[in-house]
C-alpha cells in the first residue's frame, strides 16, 4: 500500500533539520573517526574501523531516505474550514462508553508518534475519522473488536 505523501509544516521542518544535522555534523565527525581508525593499520581486525564503516553506511542510507522523502512529500500548510469535517492535521477528541476519552492527531507517516497519540492518515482509525463532525458516532477498531466512539471536537494547529 502506498503511503499518503502528506506531512505537516512542522514535520517537514523536523525532517530537514535532521537531514542537515546528519550531513553537516554527524557525518563529518563519523568520517573523521573512521579515518583515524584506518590510520591505525590492519583494517581487517580493526573493530573501530569495521563498525565505523557500518555506521557510515547506515547514516548514508538515512540521508538518502530523507533526501528522497523530502522530495516526495507534500506539505499541508492550510487548514480546511470546519464544514469539511476532520481532515489531515486535525487533533480529534473522542468519547466512548464508560466515560472513556481519547485524543488523536492525524499526521503523515513520517510524524507518527504513539506516545503523543499521533497516527498516520493511512491508519484505519484515521480513515474512519475523515469527514466526521462533532456529534458523529462511529465504530473504530479496538483490541476486542469494533468500539463505538463519538466525535466531541476537532481542531487544527496553526500552520
Amino acid at each position: 500500500m502506498a503511503r499518503a505523501p502528506y506531512i505537516t509544516a512542522a514535520g517537514a521542518r523536523a525532517l530537514r533539520e535532521e537531514l542537515q544535522t546528519l550531513w553537516r555534523v554527524t557525518r563529518p565527525e563519523l568520517t573523521r573517526r573512521v579515518s583515524e581508525a584506518a590510520a591505525l593499520g590492519d583494517r581487517s581486525e580493526n573493530a573501530e574501523y569495521i563498525y565505523g564503516k557500518k555506521a557510515l553506511r547506515e547514516l548514508d542510507r538515512r540521508v538518502r531516505y530523507l533526501s528522497k522523502r523530502l522530495d516526495e512529500v507534500q506539505v499541508v500548510d492550510r487548514t480546511p474550514g470546519p464544514e469539511a469535517g476532520i481532515r489531515f492535521g486535525a487533533t480529534v477528541q473522542l468519547s466512548g462508553e464508560g466515560q472513556r476519552t481519547r485524543t488523536l492527531r492525524i499526521v503523515g507517516y513520517d510524524e507518527i508518534d504513539p506516545a503523543r497519540r499521533w497516527i498516520s492518515i493511512d491508519a484505519p482509525v484515521a480513515r474512519a475519522l475523515l469527514g466526521k463532525h462533532p456529534g458523529d458516532t462511529l465504530a473504530l477498531p479496538g483490541p476486542a473488536g469494533p468500539e463505538r466512539w463519538t466525535v466531541e471536537a476537532f481542531a487544527y494547529d496553526a500552520p
